[in-house]
């Protein structure tokens, strides 16, 4: 007995249902990301060159920075009485309160023109990368954030792999240049207690920037491998499907069937409208089957005679049946009622090169109308 086990193939899928990412995303779509808050961007290229920058700064203030430094440091132990810090032999906490809040505040002015640069930096750095744009549906809460199923997934991603592959290389690179950095200053910071304070203070600032100053170095390499990686991450998950694509634009341009149907209603009610300009025509200038065009000269309206109504087939046999019901005469001439059906629009009035051949027909129209008065 043969047993068949039924699959279904679309649990293979990458894309589901729709189909797969093959489409070029639409600009309406990236436009779409962009309101949401979706960019392709680097937070590591920010993070290495606002780093690189503070570091910068601080090479280049460092002999000011020092100074404030050891100026705080002289006042505080020059007034180390006046913030009583002893109360009857014991440490008064209120003494090393307003010690601790004044130390802090001075080195909070001190670091306030480094931070401010690398944060302006940062700064400039998002908006190149993602030009300016502000938005705050990023911050809006999501249920689907809220799933654990989905957090498992997200736990478990791709992403998170790679995630957590650029953090471990990261902590590799910064690693493998402080050991490179340091290994041949060990016997100098050995030597430190041998110095005194400003030699002390400038072998360990000389030392902190150029590590510093290295990492950061590498770390931008990162960055711009980050932002690579981002670009082309970010295009892939803009790629569409055909339904997709499909979709858009019926939500753009309107479903193709309701159109068609509002383009046939049109057609209609302009083909009422000039079926009911048929009885006042003064002739109909057939092929006699295929085409039929109705002319009505009013030397008041227009200088020549205007196109009332046109039309092939099954419409030039109405346009007959309505002329003969309403007495209007019918002319038979083949080229004459071909060029008028396809080059004068209905509402037109009939180029010069076709005067004197309409004129003839009309003449024509106006002796039959006087003969038939006459008789």
């Amino acid at each position: 007995m043969d047993t068949f086990l039924e699959l279904d193939l679309q649990f293979f899928a990458k894309e589901g249902p729709g189909g797969e990412k093959t489409e070029e995303p639409t600009q309406k779509k990236l436009q779409d990301a962009r309101n949401e808050g979706q960019v392709s961007k680097s937070t590591e290229l920010c993070n290495a060159v606002a780093l690189l920058a503070v570091f910068a700064v601080i090479r280049s203030w460092g002999g000011m920075l020092a100074n404030r430094f050891m100026e705080m440091f002289t006042w505080i132990y020059g007034d180390f009485k006046g913030f009583d810090l002893m109360e009857g032999g014991n440490v008064s906490l209120k003494g090393f309160t307003k010690l601790m809040n004044t130390v802090i505040i001075q080195m909070v002015l001190m670091l306030i023109p480094i931070f401010a640069v690398g944060f302006a930096i940062s700064t400039i750095i998002n908006i190149v990368q993602v030009k300016w744009k502000v938005t705050g549906k990023p911050l809006k809460p999501k249920l689907s954030k809220l799933s654990p199923i989905n957090g498992v997934k997200r736990l478990f991603s791709v992403e998170k792999l790679i995630e957590l592959a650029k953090s471990v290389a990261r902590i590799t690179l910064i690693a493998y240049i402080a050991w490179t950095q340091l290994r041949d200053k060990v016997g100098i910071i050995y030597l430190l207690y041998d110095y005194d304070i400003w030699g002390a203070v400038s072998i360990v600032s000389s030392l902190v920037v150029d590590l510093g100053l290295r990492i950061s170095a590498a770390y931008l390499v990162l960055g711009l491998i980050d932002l690579l990686y981002q670009k082309r991450k970010f295009h892939k998950d803009m790629m569409m499907t055909k339904q997709e694509i499909k979709d858009e634009y019926k939500n753009t341009e309107g479903d193709p069937q309701i159109k068609g149907k509002i383009r046939q209603k049109m057609a209609e009610a302009s083909r009422r409208r000039m079926m009911q300009a048929v009885p006042q025509a003064d002739v109909v200038i057939t092929n006699p089957t295929h085409f039929a065009v109705a002319l009505k000269y009013d030397a008041d309206v227009a200088d020549a005679p205007i196109v009332t109504a046109k039309g092939a087939d099954l419409v030039a046999k109405r346009i007959k049946e309505i002329a003969k019901e309403n007495d209007v005469q019918i002319v038979e001439n083949k080229p004459l009622a071909r060029m008028l059906y396809h080059n004068v629009e209905v509402g037109a009035m009939v180029p010069p090169e076709l005067y004197q051949a309409v004129a003839e027909v009309l003449a024509f129209v106006y002796n039959i109308k006087k003969q038939g008065k006459a008789g």
